[in-house]
């Protein structure tokens, strides 16, 4: 008589989750990381869209500025890494503005990193009547070299790229701009905020020389120096 031998079953044992080979996205792509596929582009295209706003700590409302976005790629075992490197200017439309850059692996985070590094480096710029600068001026960063001049009402913002976007955030209603030399935006936009960090207004240089500002203005004090000293706030 053979021998009864008991059958107990081998008790369940969970499957381990699959790991993605190394070097390679659930979906397919190389490199782990999304490359700039549909939803890149759709990423891209949604931040080039100028006119975005947003609060600052005092509860100010800011005008935020897309100005260049720029797509990098390094190669590495495996596949690729993309990132993304931005440039936005911000300002409150009333003589204040910044700009800033910021690099990270998505579009949106990339902006946001930009956005707050132009928060704390926003500058004050005097403005003649709230439109238009007091006196001209030029400013050279690299091989960028850009010249502005102030304009009568009615003119508009004849300026170009980067340096439209700063004039727009700042509140300038009418300038006139030159731009000679290189086409960098961010060049560009460095000299054009050494431009704007050399004006001055009448008001400081009357303070600043111990002398009224109708003296400056006009020779002799006639009425219309006067009269534009009274009409000069800022």
């Amino acid at each position: 008589m053979a021998d009864e031998t008991e059958i107990v079953a081998a008790p369940e044992v969970e499957a381990a989750p699959t790991e993605a080979p190394r070097g390679r996205s659930p979906r397919g792509g190389r490199g782990g990381n999304s490359g700039p596929g549909r939803g890149g582009n759709r990423d891209n295209n949604r931040a080039r869209r100028d006119g975005g706003g947003s609060r600052d700590d005092g509860g100010e409302e800011l005008i935020e500025k897309l100005v260049h976005i720029n797509r990098v790629s390094k190669t590495v075992k495996g596949g690729k890494r993309f990132g993304f490197a931005a440039l936005v200017v911000v300002g409150d439309g009333k003589g204040r503005a910044g700009f800033g850059h910021g690099k990270a692996r998505e579009v949106p985070e990339a902006i946001s990193k930009a956005t707050a590094a132009a928060k704390k480096k926003m500058i004050r710029v005097p403005l003649r009547d709230g439109r238009t600068l007091h006196h001209d001026g030029n400013g050279h960063f690299g091989a960028g070299r850009v010249t502005l001049r102030s304009a009568p009402q009615g003119t508009g913002i004849i300026a170009g790229g980067p340096m439209r976007a700063i004039f727009e955030s700042l509140g300038v209603a009418d300038v006139v701009t030159k731009s000679v030399g290189t086409s960098n935006p961010y060049n560009m936009i460095r000299a054009t905020f050494e431009a704007l960090g050399e004006q001055t207004s009448p008001k400081s240089v009357a303070q600043r020389r111990g002398k009224k500002i109708a003296d400056l203005l006009g020779r002799g004090g006639s009425q219309t120096a006067q009269a534009d000293a009274a009409a000069i706030t800022e």
